[in-house]
This record gives C-alpha cells, sequence and structure tokens, in this order.
C-alpha cells in the first residue's frame, strides 16, 4: 500500500470516527439550531462525503454502500439505547440518501484521489 493510500484510508477512518462520536455523545454541537431540515441535510451530506470518500479508496464499491448503510442504522439504533438520545427513522433515511447520492457521484466523476496521487 503507498504512502497516500495509507493517508486517505486514515482521513476516511478518523472521519467514520468522528461521526461515531458525534452521533452518540449527550451533547453533539448544534450547528443551526431549531432547523429541523439542517438536521437532515447534515445526516445526507455527511453519508455522503464517507460514502463518496470511502468509493474513491476501494473498486468494490458495494461493499461501501453496505457499510455505509450499517453504519448509519446501527449508529441511529445506538443513539435509541442511550437514555439521551433517540433512533429516528428520518434520520436513517437521510443516512440512506446520502449514500446513494456518494454512491452515483463516486461512479459519474473521476477519482480524485488517484488524480492527486499522480501528480505529487
Amino acid at each position: 500500500m503507498s504512502n497516500w493510500r495509507i493517508a486517505w484510508a486514515i482521513i476516511g477512518w478518523g472521519m467514520v470516527l468522528l461521526v461515531i462520536h458525534l452521533s452518540l455523545t449527550p451533547r453533539p454541537p448544534a450547528l443551526v439550531l431549531g432547523l429541523q431540515l439542517w438536521d437532515k441535510a447534515s445526516h445526507t451530506l455527511t453519508y455522503l462525503a464517507l460514502t463518496y470518500w470511502f468509493a474513491q479508496l476501494h473498486e468494490r464499491r458495494l461493499a461501501v454502500v453496505m457499510g455505509m448503510l450499517a453504519l448509519g442504522g446501527s449508529l441511529e439504533i445506538a443513539q435509541g439505547l442511550t437514555e439521551y438520545r433517540q433512533a429516528s427513522g428520518l434520520d436513517m433515511l437521510a443516512n440512506g440518501v446520502g449514500v446513494t447520492v456518494g454512491w452515483l457521484i463516486a461512479r459519474g466523476l473521476p477519482n480524485p484521489l488517484k488524480w492527486i496521487e499522480t501528480r505529487c
């Protein structure tokens, strides 16, 4: 594995750890208070970014999609098991939309990580 691939993987798994932390912390930072639409958009954008990132690293993109769907679903279930967070079907749906859009974008665009690797 090249140094670039190791760096990309570390960045990706760092993002996953951040999502896990923010999903399970008792009081995550509120970016926009009181806007339910922003909450769903943030779920969608988060899972879009994660899926897109990991789809650039792995040829087996179906495995990436399944992994991201499992991550989003399991975190929602875990939230429901806490005393301070709630599971939400709408959040799970927003996560799934993000995974789908991230996968579609990854299929349609050139791989920017490979582009960086070839130029540096």
